[in-house]
């Protein structure tokens, strides 16, 4: 998400700490004025919406406080008048019906609400249209049984035992696909990533062979669900948006699809995406955004509920911890049910294999654990995780919020480490600002708290952190270890502006470096997509509007940067094939991992031992050295493989060592491994 401050974060950490020692109605504003929206029906049937059958074509929307409600059916999904207007009729729950006794099939619809005081409000597609046309003001009556790619019925993500177990790249559709020298035919589209073979001018593999040779477990792709911001009409002017300003959740977004005016083409196109990245091994995580919407009193919630699905302010205005404008109630029954059955409909009709929430903080625990359990139900693999901080304060109590600080209260969710991403590169809001990586002295401390995953370590003095002063996570599948994402500068930005006067070889070690420790951190590893070939987006914080000439990715860089390339797919399989990294348990971590005592600024050493997690090796000595000078290590007698070492990573060793004294170059990872 783009919008949250440092000061905002802090402020959401100190109000979580106060309002556990004065209760949350010292600092959080009351909910009073939403509590008539307690005494509302709600209704969970699996019907809201649409439903065709033999029997015909039904309607179903809920609305409790509506006075009338209408169905309006077109022939086309814009530019044209209505065929016919259908009256629904208000039962139970505060849900209206009407059926027809034809298939619709190749219709399209909106809904329009005559709310309490008597106002005809806007049309809208409903909440829950889950096939749309050209920028989604229409929804469509298609069949979804027909989009379904060959093989679709036995298409499976990959089984992964645990979210450790995970390699999370992020990308965003057009970044990855649209730059002339991807060599990709469906360039910013679903499609991009179904084509095999592709390459870069210099015959580099781009595209989806890029990411096999790579070989990422997980692709995060940024918003795919139709959102507001693009006009699908007028796709030559090649509009860019990140997406976090949703629309119509569940129906894909129609500028990644070859023709948006085709309801049927964005799934069956985007079904095709999903079963390409399945077929090469490779899991998809999907980024939503359930916390806001793009509008508020003309979005398709306020045009079929009226202000039941936001929280307000005691005046009666948006609240808005999300800095964009409003903030949904996920507490509310009929919101809550909204998100947990959205997130089912993309597991079961998509076959998504994992969820990244936008601003989770924003929801309620309740609704997160809700979330977590039903999606396991589906499919055991699949995994959820997300931002644990708002962008704003909200009236919701900060003990009942997603908070990365509450992290412990959510089993099977796992929040961002913004410990270690800060500690690691510098602070995300200072572009100047060092970090570890870089020389700055003072977070070893923090460093160490990512290395096991903020859970508690008898070796690791939380008083001493940046950001956290308390183990908060459990367990390390509760954490996402991170140094970038499309928020903020790339880590390849960051480190120009942080180290200018340092050459682009010295800035390439020190992303080493800074990916090193995330790759060899207990928890999950995720990266932000081009970083491996030293991709910027020319010192752009916030690209979320930017041009392609901004964000795209240049495929020429794998071939210049190919050195780079290759340290970040050996560390990938490194991680891959040791589970000494990929612990599951705080206690494993704790009898495991031993820090050594050091005596120099900007580094830190440690063993992982006794074969941890099953590992073939006994013992990993891992020491980072962050400083501009080397540092000189004392190893124990052994037979030690040396796996990492200034600037250099492979899994099956670069030579042997025996022990005694080691040079640690400056800027760089010394890994070494013993059998026994």
């Amino acid at each position: 998400m783009i919008f949250v401050t440092d000061m905002q974060k802090i402020f959401t950490a100190a109000s979580f700490v106060l309002s556990l020692a004065f209760g949350a109605s010292a600092l959080t504003p009351t909910i009073d004025m939403d509590s008539r929206y307690l005494s509302w029906p709600t209704y969970s049937g699996s019907d809201l919406e649409l439903v065709v059958d033999e029997s015909g074509t039904h309607f179903t929307l809920w609305s409790p406080e509506a006075k009338a409600a209408q169905v309006i059916l077109y022939d086309t999904d814009r530019n044209t008048p209505p065929v016919k207007v259908l009256d629904m009729t208000k039962g139970s729950g505060g849900v209206w019906r009407v059926s027809v006794p034809e298939q619709l099939y190749g219709k399209f619809y909106t809904f329009c609400v005559t709310d309490a005081s008597g106002n005809r409000l806007a049309e809208t597609p409903g909440v829950w249209a889950k096939a749309v046309g050209t920028n989604g003001h229409r929804a469509a009556i298609i069949d979804f049984t027909k989009t379904n790619p060959d093989g679709w019925d036995n298409d499976k993500g990959p089984a992964i035992e645990n979210i450790t177990d995970a390699v999370i790249y992020e990308m965003h559709h057009r970044d990855f696909s649209v730059h002339p020298t991807s060599g990709i035919a469906h360039k910013g589209k679903f499609l991009a990533l179904t084509e095999p073979m592709t390459k870069s001018p210099e015959g580099a593999k781009t595209g989806l062979d890029h990411l096999k040779e790579l070989g990422v477990t997980h692709v995060h792709i940024l918003p795919s669900y139709d959102y507001n911001s693009v006009d699908e009409s007028n796709l030559p002017a090649n509009q860019y948006n990140w997406g976090y300003d949703p629309y119509n959740y569940n129906a894909p977004e129609g500028s990644y699809s070859t023709d948006p005016s085709n309801p049927s083409r964005r799934v069956e196109e985007m079904k095709k995406m999903v079963k390409s990245l399945h077929d090469a091994g490779i899991g998809v995580v999907m980024d939503v955004v359930y916390n806001h919407t793009a509008n508020n009193d003309d979005s398709n919630f306020s045009l079929t509920a009226p202000g039941y699905y936001y929280r307000h302010r005691a005046d009666g205005s948006y609240s808005d911890a999300s800095g964009c404008g409003n903030e949904t109630a996920s507490e509310r029954r009929q919101m809550r049910d909204f998100i947990v059955n959205s997130v089912k409909y993309w597991a079961e009709e998509y076959h998504i294999d994992g969820f990244r929430f936008d601003l989770m903080a924003i929801h309620d625990i309740e609704t997160m654990n809700e979330v977590a359990a039903e999606l396991k139900k589906i499919n055991p693999n699949i995994f959820v995780y997300g931002e644990g901080w708002t962008a704003g304060d909200s009236p919701l109590p900060a003990e009942n919020r997603a908070l990365k600080e509450n992290v412990a209260k959510m089993d099977g969710i796992a929040v961002f480490s913004d410990d270690i991403r800060d500690a690691v590169k510098g602070h995300y809001s200072n572009a100047k600002e060092r970090g570890f990586a870089t020389g700055k002295p003072g977070n070893e401390e923090t460093v160490k708290i990512g290395i096991v995953a903020s859970t508690a370590h008898p070796q690791v003095d939380y008083t001493k952190g940046n950001n956290s002063k308390f183990p908060y996570a459990s367990a390390p599948t509760q954490i996402i270890n991170y140094v970038s994402c499309h928020d903020d500068l790339t880590l390849t930005d960051k480190l120009a502006a942080s180290m200018p006067e340092a050459d682009e070889a010295q800035r390439k070690r020190a992303a080493r470096l800074a990916q090193t420790i995330v790759f060899t951190s207990q928890g999950t590893p995720f990266m932000f997509a081009g970083e491996e070939i030293f991709r910027d987006k020319k010192g752009v914080h916030n690209s979320y509007k930017s041009p392609d000439s901004i964000n795209a990715i240049d495929w020429t860089l794998k071939t210049s940067n190919s050195d780079q390339f290759d340290y970040y797919r050996n560390l990938i399989a490194l991680r891959k094939a040791h589970p000494a990294f990929r612990m599951t348990s705080a206690d494993e971590i704790a009898e495991n991992i031993v820090f050594d005592k050091v005596d120099q600024p900007n580094i830190v050493s440690y063993s992982i031992k006794n074969n941890a997690n099953g590992d073939v090796w006994k013992e990993i000595k891992l020491i980072f050295n962050g400083s501009e000078k080397a540092y000189l290590a004392k190893i124990a007698k052994g037979n030690w493989t040396v796996i990492a070492r200034d600037g250099k990573i492979s899994p099956d060793g670069l030579g042997e060592f025996k022990g005694g004294t080691i040079e640690v170059e400056p800027t760089s990872a010394l890994i070494l491994a013993r059998l026994k």
